[in-house]
């Protein structure tokens, strides 16, 4: 039986739309342009970041993030930037007595404003919270830290195979990979991870009912 559910942020809980828009707006550019240029260089296995490097070479990415800071246009979360199944779901899991855990690659900044949304979860941090980040086994470790439960009785959940179902199958853990957002769709049918992941769901709804019914059969 399940003890612990640890969800990724990015396309999985929060839509990343307002961040690249953001950052569309602060360089000048349309925000499909960024939107596909994030798409294609995920896809070749590079860093998102690159997108933002290739629309402007000379750019260091982490100075130009505080000046939006400093210039009233950095990151921002509210409501309406979370999955509609998000609070349903999170909250179905507790109510079955399991701990939720939010931990993704995110800022310290976001770190704060995903407190702020007072989710249900019984803990919500990031790697610029930890100074670690995904794929690093240091981060798994970190969580599993959190979890306060056994590697094979926690579950992992994120779209990304190379930061949320690889890495915590490797660190013995338990995953689902959720087909939500451009790389939960890009890689769903890839035989690595379909041969990896524990779960494979459309929802975060779909996650808690099989949670209940593996509940249900004592498994």
């Amino acid at each position: 039986m399940m003890q612990t559910f640890v969800f990724d942020v990015g396309e999985t809980l929060t839509k990343d739309d307002r961040y690249w828009a953001g950052w569309a707006d602060w360089l000048g550019v349309p925000r499909h342009t960024v939107s596909a240029l994030v798409g294609v260089v995920v896809s070749q296995g590079r860093d998102n970041a690159d997108a933002l490097r290739l629309l402007s070479p000379d750019i260091d990415v982490d100075s130009a993030y505080h000046a939006r800071e400093r210039a009233g246009r950095g990151e921002y979360l509210d409501e309406s930037d979370l999955y509609p199944d998000v609070r349903p779901a999170l909250g179905r899991l507790r109510a079955l007595g399991k701990r939720v855990i939010v931990a993704g690659n995110q800022t310290a900044r976001a770190g704060e404003l995903l407190r702020d949304l007072d989710l249900p979860a019984d803990a919500v941090v990031t790697s610029g919270d930890w100074g670690v980040a995904k794929p690093d086994p240091a981060f798994f470790e970190r969580v599993l830290e959190l979890a306060k439960a056994p590697a094979e009785r926690t579950v992992y959940i994120g779209d990304h195979p190379v930061n949320d179902v690889f890495p915590p199958k490797a660190a013995g853990m338990r995953v689902a990979h959720l087909r939500r957002g451009p790389w939960g769709h890009l890689w769903a049918d890839d035989p690595d991870v379909v041969a990896a992941a524990d779960w494979r769901v459309a929802s975060l709804i779909e996650l808690t009912e099989l949670t209940e019914l593996r509940d249900a059969a004592g498994e």
